[in-house]
Order: C-alpha cells, then structure tokens, then sequence
C-alpha cells in the first residue's frame, strides 16, 4: 500500500476496526474510507454495491461482524449466520467486482475444529466438528475465508485471510451477559469492588485454556500481512501463549484490585477445552506479539474506565 492509496475499512467502530484505523494512521496512511452502519448496511447487496462503484478503494480490511460470548451465539444461531454471511459475501464479492487490489478479511480462531491438534495450524481447517456453542459464527467466517480463496484460484485475486485468537483492548464490548470472557471479567470485578461484594461468580470450572492477544498487536499484523503476505491459506494471530480461564480471572482481579473469593458455577458451559494457535507462520514473516497480558489488561481497564457507554452497554 502507498501512503495515499484509498483504503476502506470494514467496521471501523469495532473493536478490531477502530484499531486498524488507529495503526493505519499511526503509520501515516491518509485516505482511509470509512461508513457507520447508518450510513452504509453491509448487509443490503445494492447500497453495498452502489458504494464500492463509487467509492473504488483500493485497498479493504474487512473488520466488521456481528460478534459475542457464549451467551450470545447459543442464544442467536440464525442472527449470527445471517448477517456475518451476507455482510462478508457482499462486501467481497463487490470488492472483487469493483477491481479491489487486495483484500484482508478478519476470521476467528473458533473457525478451527473442537478438538483439533493443539496448537492449531492453519492446516487444521475442517478436519473435524465445530464447538457447537459457536458453530453459526464459525461456519459464516469460513465461508467468508472459503470465498476469498476462491476467488484467487478462479480468478486471480489478492485477498488474504487472518484467524485471531481471543481479542481485547480499546473499544471492546463490556456487557454483563453478550461479551466475551474478558471484558466480561473486567466488568465483573469492577463491579464487585465497587459494590464491596465478598465473592465473584464465574462461569465453568475455570479449566479451559485460552490465548489472549491485544486488538492493536493486531491490527500491526493486520497492516503488516497487507503489505508482506499474499496467498490461499490463512494466517493465525496469536501470542503462542496461553493461561486457564481460573488463572485469568486471578489476574484481572489483581489488575483491578479486588480482594474477595472467586467462585464457579460449573452448571454453566465452558466451551472449547483449549484453543492454543500455531503462530509460527506469522513469526516466519517476520511479525510477533508486544503485548503481554498483564499490561494489556491494565490498558483494557483504563479504557473501561474512561468510556462510560462502554461501561454501561
């Protein structure tokens, strides 16, 4: 990408979007596009369309989802099919029409099968079954990866996927019951020191094992797989590190300074045992994680903290 070259951003409000744009301009790149979801739906082929024939970007990262926790995806299998499908084929399929030098389309780590080898490679795509607690966001952002490869072997295309692992930082989404563990905890704690309150409840029993990566170490892959990487097969963003979800609560109530016991409501689901990714790839090219958790934690809180809507929603 030159400095000045029209770079359209999918979902710039979002955690991962607003992020991209943060590093895009830290960079100095100074003709990004963006459109709110009242000005553009993603999910309307023909404004869709009417916008990438007028606008022509050159470049697009394609943030935008409809994303949430456990909660969120057993609760509305239908609503996350739907709109992650139609908003990525539209978005696609009108960057490809519309000549698109290169696109970048942002996927999830829960695209990987349940029980696949750990730590996941990218190879490991649908050797076997789905989480079920997740299996209609994974199955959309499959097909949105499926899709861009598809389009590079029939046509000769550049577009390029990233599989994330687990995501924070700025602009995420704190609310009680739809966000991910994460944020989820930050709230919890938060309030429970606020309020004085002797324990936490936490869902499962703490066991599985999850990686965490800071939303602008990505968005640093992200600038930097456009710029240095081309080709079929996905590319995972992680750490290479993981922690149980007992030893993550523990450190965001140290982080945030609350003192009481933490208890766990094992009636609750815990989701995928463990999902540690392969980031050998990435580190191959020459990219690595800054962030450790604990810092970004304290990062992530103080944006808590500093964002009242954040907080509230």
């Amino acid at each position: 990408m030159e400095k000045n070259s029209k770079i359209y951003v999918a979902g710039h409000r979002g955690m991962v979007g607003s992020a991209i744009v943060r590093e895009l301009e830290r960079q100095g790149y100074n003709n990004i596009i963006t459109r709110t979801h009242k000005e553009l739906d993603l999910c309307r082929q023909d404004d869709v369309e009417k916008f990438f024939a007028e606008e022509k970007p050159e470049y697009v990262f394609l943030a935008a989802a409809k994303v949430g926790g456990i909660v969120a995806n057993q609760e509305a299998l239908a609503d996350f099919m739907y709109y992650n499908m139609m908003l990525e084929m539209n978005v696609i399929h009108s960057a490809w029409q519309n000549g698109c030098k290169k696109l970048e389309f942002l996927g999830s780590s829960c695209i990987y099968p349940r029980m696949a080898p750990q730590p996941m490679k990218e190879s490991c795509l649908l050797t076997s079954e789905l989480e079920k607690t997740n299996e209609a966001y994974a199955l959309a952002k499959i097909s949105g990866l499926k899709y861009c490869e598809f389009l590079n072997r029939q046509y000769g295309t550049d577009y390029i996927s990233v599989m994330p692992t687990n995501l924070y930082g700025p602009n995420d989404n704190y609310h009680p019951t739809h966000s991910h563990v994460l944020p989820a905890l930050i709230r919890r704690f938060h309030e429970a020191k606020a309020e004085g309150k002797k324990s936490v409840t936490c869902w499962g029993d703490g066991s599985p094992l999850r990686e965490f990566l800071y939303v602008d170490d990505l968005a640093d892959l992200c600038v930097f797989l456009m710029n240095n990487y081309s080709g079929n097969e996905t590319v995972n963003a992680g750490t290479g590190k993981e922690l149980s979800i007992k030893e993550l609560t523990e450190l965001v109530a140290k982080v945030i300074g609350y003192s009481g016991k933490i208890e766990w409501d094992d009636s609750k689901p815990n989701g995928t045992p463990r999902k540690l990714l392969d980031v050998s790839k990435a580190a191959l090219l020459g990219w690595t994680y800054k962030t450790e958790l604990e810092e970004g934690i304290r990062l992530s809180y103080e944006d808590f903290l500093n964002n009242p809507m954040r907080a509230e929603r």
